[in-house]
């Protein structure tokens, strides 16, 4: 069975843009593969972080990818920091094998160096935030993961691991006998691409400059419809698919699409000279309808937060299992003496 692995920082509450583009490809991948997933909160601390807000946003996020349908059942879910001695040492060792101008030129680092140093990030510009790709190569290697699901901005970190892995391999391995396996990063089509409703032009995001273009996965129906219902559109009166100019229409129609499994032609049909208002108040209806049983799942775990700390627990034996035998292996191949 192919082997996946893919985290996800503990940064706060999710939106639909997280769900629909990301987390419910996480989800349909525990039918056929092998998964492992990974709440990431060392990465989350290469960047200034308050330590009582990430312990909660932690058991936050494991909430949220259970009620989503992260199922333990079926998938490996643990937190990065609970395996944090088998990571680290395993970064460690990558870091032997890694050059320095390979990691500085990472997009990424320079991307978020250069919004520290302007003040739109706060903190210093870390080590630790330096070295994010090779620990990101450890998290991945461990488990030995064929495919990684990743953002096109992430395509940089995986070509990064494999590099990485392939050149431990030849250094230390016999030919036939490789420790690591070399990823592959893949970009699972999402169901749909969640644009702000507010400004239909840039993908839904936290960091949006008015929270009334994001959709919470958590938020209440009233809310929900009524962002939808003060979502920007353009002049015109007729819904049909054109991002280029009716970007917010546009917008709707695949989320819709995303929500309900119709087609773009159906819902054009459909809705097609039933007027703005009509057509919004359907797309959030059947917002509010898709997120009805995740809510009801999410309520449930909240009331009993010891069930999340079993799971996790359990997902962190299962992981170790892996990892420590993946790192012993390594260690071995480098030549360090055996405890």
């Amino acid at each position: 069975m192919t082997r996946v692995f893919s985290g996800i920082q503990p940064s706060g509450d999710l939106h639909l843009g997280n769900y629909l583009g990301a987390l419910v490809n996480w989800v349909d991948m525990q039918d056929d593969r092998d998964c492992t997933y990974c709440i990431v909160d060392l990465h989350a601390v290469t960047v200034d972080f308050e330590p009582a807000r990430l312990r909660q946003l932690t058991v936050d996020m494991a909430t949220n990818l259970l009620a989503v349908g992260v199922d333990p059942g079926r998938s490996t879910l643990f937190v990065q920091s609970h395996l944090g001695d088998v990571h680290a040492e395993m970064t460690w060792l990558l870091n032997c094998v890694t050059g320095f101008g390979e990691l500085r030129k990472q997009p990424q680092f320079k991307e978020k160096a250069d919004r520290i140093d302007t003040g739109d990030l706060q903190g210093q510009v870390s080590v630790g935030l330096f070295d994010y790709p090779v620990l990101q190569t450890a998290d991945i290697i461990l488990y030995h993961a064929d495919e990684v699901p990743v953002g096109d901005d992430q395509r940089h970190h995986i070509e990064l691991a494999r590099n990485l892995a392939q050149r431990f391999n030849f250094r230390f391995c016999p030919e036939d006998e490789p420790i690591f396996t070399l990823p592959e990063a893949i970009h699972p089509q999402a169901a749909a691409r969640v644009m702000d409703l507010q400004d239909p032009t840039s993908r839904m995001s936290k960091s949006a400059s008015s929270p009334k273009g994001v959709v919470g996965v958590l938020d209440d129906p009233g809310k929900i419809v009524k962002k939808f219902k003060s979502a920007v559109t353009d002049s015109e009166t007729d819904v049909r698919y054109d991002r280029a100019n009716k970007a917010g229409i546009a917008n709707l129609l695949e989320i819709m699409t995303a929500a309900t499994g119709r087609s773009i032609e159906d819902l054009e049909a459909e809705y097609g000279s039933s007027g703005y208002g009509t057509f919004k108040g359907a797309v959030a209806d059947a917002v509010v309808a898709l997120l009805e049983p995740m809510q009801q799942r999410h309520a449930e775990l909240a009331k009993d937060p010891a069930e999340v700390t079993r799971i996790l627990a359990d997902g962190a034996d299962r992981a170790r299992e892996v990892a420590a035998a993946t790192l012993d292996k390594a260690k071995d191949a480098m030549g360090f003496l055996p405890g």
